[in-house]
């Protein structure tokens, strides 16, 4: 039987222009650096590594380490010093790129519903962001953090998706077994891996991701009301 289902965020409770977020997040975060003497080229392609890294996380240690690591060895030692300042970026300034996600309004009424029938619910969003993003995201889409038994960052994450070994770290976390949750995601590398792992899967196709190509008529598929009547045929 379910017991807990297992949301991804973006492009699934939170619709997202992908491309144009990542050219909006960029701008501002260069703007509230840029003044300190970093570099635009170089601060991108040091996000970029520090994400490379957290997703080839091996678990040795979690997410945030992977991240700093690299940021400290491309940038200096000197730029842990703006640590603070970068952590409140993601608190405060973040905020203006939430026009690149416009809110499903039906989410919230939807996600209600899903809490209504019992289900424990778990935000399985790929842990590359501190916190602080984490939840002015579940915001954007019109929720809040507390909604949420778990939700993972990187602070509290070791692995990233697509790793199984992202999915196993969860049930570890909340004390579930894989046959006891479904994971609901709209990327078919990044979210229906969990099923290696014998969580079921449903794939949310309203904001999809097939970047692979793969054939994904194995999966049991649909917007938001298909999912409703999926979980309604679960409980």
């Amino acid at each position: 039987m379910i017991k807990t289902i297992l949301f991804d965020l973006d492009g699934t409770l939170l619709p997202m222009d992908q491309e144009l977020f990542v050219k909006v997040y960029f701008k501002l975060l260069l703007e509230r650096l840029m003044p300190y003497g970093y570099e635009k080229d170089k601060l991108i392609q040091t996000i970029m590594t520090g994400i490379e890294a957290m997703v080839r996380n091996d678990g040795s240690s979690n997410n945030e380490t992977v991240f700093w690591k690299v940021f400290e060895e491309m940038m200096g030692t000197e730029s842990l010093e703006h640590r603070p300042l970068i952590d409140d970026f993601y608190t405060n300034d973040f905020n203006k790129a939430s026009f690149t996600c416009p809110r499903n309004e039906k989410v919230k009424g939807y996600f209600e519903q899903v809490k209504a029938m019992g289900f424990r619910v778990v935000l399985a969003t790929n842990p590359i962001f501190p916190a602080p993003a984490t939840e002015n995201r579940i915001r954007w889409a019109g929720l809040n953090p507390e909604d949420f038994e778990l939700y993972t960052t990187y602070e509290n994450s070791s692995f990233c998706k697509p790793n199984p070994k992202y999915y196993q770290e969860i049930l570890d976390k909340i004390g579930c077994k894989a046959d006891e949750c479904l994971m609901v995601g709209n990327d078919v590398t990044e979210d229906m891996v969990a099923e290696t792992l014998g969580i079921k899967v449903f794939l949310h196709t309203d904001g999809l991701i097939n970047k692979e190509g793969k054939d994904i008529s194995k999966y049991p598929q649909g917007g938001f009301e298909e999912l409703m009547d999926f979980f309604k045929g679960i409980k």
